[in-house]
């Protein structure tokens, strides 16, 4: 059975960051070598950064908007780079394992996803943990795990990310990329 901190927003998504710096330093060790594993890491890696993201823009950020006194300006900031580096996943993307633009992004993106992880885990979390009960974080907690479930598994730079229309695209886009995955056989591994 979980408890309120196993389910507390700031703990799921904090387990997400150290899942997601699992893979980076998986790749880094790997560097040029296995361009096949490379490629499966940077989907995998890929897929687990759009579905945490789709969370915290559809769960976080809005909390942080309501709860936290000056959390407008947090959450636009946090946004900003959310956008950021969805663009250099979808450049990501479209580049294959063996192209030598390849390495250079997947640095760009690590640099990227490490400096706001750093940020949201040093100043969001713990004013967003100071400004909110137990019960809205274990809340918050459980509708990011759901949401997960149905994200997206890709990026999309020009789908909306704040509520209301981003609560009601993603579980469609998720859907056609859930459905793209399986025809292509992607995440299989």
């Amino acid at each position: 059975m979980s408890t309120e901190q196993d389910t507390n927003v700031v703990t799921v998504l904090t387990r997400d960051h150290r899942e997601v710096e699992e893979i980076f330093s998986e790749l880094e060790r790997l560097g040029e070598s296995d361009p096949e594993r490379r490629g499966e890491l940077t989907e995998k890696v890929i897929t687990e950064l759009v579905r945490h993201s789709v969370a915290e823009e559809a769960y976080l950020y809005p909390a942080v908007r309501d709860l936290v006194p000056g959390g407008d300006q947090l959450a636009d900031r946090e946004l900003a780079e959310h956008a950021e580096a969805e663009r250099t996943m979808k450049e990501l993307e479209q580049v294959d394992a063996t192209d030598s633009r390849h390495a250079a992004l997947l640095a760009q993106l690590m640099a990227e996803v490490r400096a706001h992880v750093q940020e949201e885990e040093s100043e969001l979390f713990p004013l967003l943990s100071s400004h909110a009960t137990a019960s809205q974080l274990a809340e918050m907690g459980h509708k990011v795990q759901a949401v997960k479930t149905i994200a997206p598994t890709r990026p999309h730079p020009a789908a909306p990310d704040t509520p209301p229309a981003n609560k009601l695209v993603a579980p469609l886009v998720g859907l056609v990329d859930r459905v793209r995955d399986a025809i292509t056989g992607r995440g299989r591994s």
